[in-house]
């Protein structure tokens, strides 16, 4: 149980810390940022702070031990949904799948970290 928690908590942390630092530049509407989402991918700069601002939240709700399973589920799903979103949105305006390759290493790391929070919600039940 210490090592499954010791690798819950090195694999969620670092998801989580990943997601509020790839929020930063949309939530303060950084020049590269907007750059790259609102000149490159098209979508207006009111979606990306909300986006960047639900990043925040989920990645404070997945580290927060008194967060509800439930709400830690729906933020897992919401960093599924926005890191497909981005791979299919560079895809969409012609980048090639190679330039997008390092995405799905975020979210196999997402996966990851989703497998090791259910392996421990099993192990305290």
């Amino acid at each position: 149980m210490k090592k499954l928690n010791i690798t819950y908590w090195i694999a969620t942390a670092l998801f989580s810390a990943f997601m509020i630092f790839s929020s930063f530049g949309g939530i303060t509407l950084m020049p590269e940022a907007v750059a790259m989402l609102h000149d490159h991918l098209g979508y207006p700069l009111y979606f990306i702070q909300l986006v960047s601002w639900a990043k925040v939240v989920g990645a404070v709700a997945i580290v927060l031990p008194m967060v509800p399973a439930r709400v830690k589920e729906w933020a897992y799903f919401g960093f599924f949904v926005d890191l497909v979103a981005a791979i299919i949105s560079f895809i969409a305006v012609g980048d090639p799948v190679a330039s997008v390759a390092p995405m799905f290493l975020f979210v196999a790391f997402l996966v990851w970290a989703y497998v090791l929070h259910h392996k421990r919600l099993k192990a305290t039940a």
